[in-house]
């Protein structure tokens, strides 16, 4: 049986995942370990992926101001911290991310770095 587009679901694996609870509600997120090519050639940012992990629905994929730990030019980077997956998640909430609906997978850029808070 062949999937239709709408059918297809993205999800993360759980091997390498870690779990976090924002206002309640249990997730799982992860950073690829090894950049992609564009990561590791500065081209595109580094990114961490996040769903919920009662109710697994559309993914979040939350771009970050900096580039992967793993590129090739030593660019500047930062580490993803549990604070910074709690500040993704909830501004993906507030901005329309629907985590327990299945659906495409919900882009955006983390405008805060926690760092500076």
């Amino acid at each position: 049986m062949r999937l239709k587009p709408a059918e297809v679901r993205m999800t993360l694996a759980i091997k390498g995942s870690r779990r976090i609870t924002v206002d309640g509600v249990t997730f799982r997120w992860a950073v690829r370990r090894r950049p992609t090519y564009c990561q590791a050639n500065g081209w595109s940012p580094l990114t961490f992926v996040a769903e919920q992990a009662e109710q697994p629905g559309a993914l979040l994929v939350a771009s970050l101001p900096c580039a992967h730990p793993g590129n090739w030019f030593g660019l500047p980077s930062q580490p993803v911290l549990p604070r910074t997956v709690a500040l993704g998640v909830r501004q993906a909430l507030a901005t329309g991310w629907q985590s327990s609906r299945p659906g495409p997978a919900f882009k955006m850029l983390l405008r805060r770095s926690p760092h500076t808070q």
